[in-house]
This record gives C-alpha cells, structure tokens and sequence, in this order.
C-alpha cells in the first residue's frame, strides 16, 4: 500500500517486491477494492484515513 500511496508504477511495485508488473497490479486493484477507492490516489487517502499507512504532514 505504501509503494501504490507514493505514486510507483506497476513496473516498480513489481521489482521492489519481487513479482511480476501484472501480480503488482493485481494486488493495487484488491487494495484498491478494499478500501473503496476508484483511484490509486484515493486509495491513498483512503488508507491513511483507516488507518493502513501513518499520516505524513
């Protein structure tokens, strides 16, 4: 969630957790599901308002 909060694509979601561009996406989209959120950037604010990522000023 921290990775797809600050913005990386796919492509470097993938390679910072060791999976494929598609498994990274597939996981954006269950958060994504989860929270609600039609967007990348609300699922952001979605997860720091749940309480998923810490709130940074």
């Amino acid at each position: 969630m921290r990775l797809l909060a600050e913005g990386h694509t796919d492509d470097a979601i993938g390679k910072r957790l060791g999976v494929s561009p598609r498994t990274a996406r597939r996981i954006a989209t269950d958060l994504m599901e989860r929270l609600g959120a039609r967007s990348r950037f609300e699922a952001g604010v979605r997860a720091v308002r749940q309480g998923w990522l810490p709130h940074r000023p």
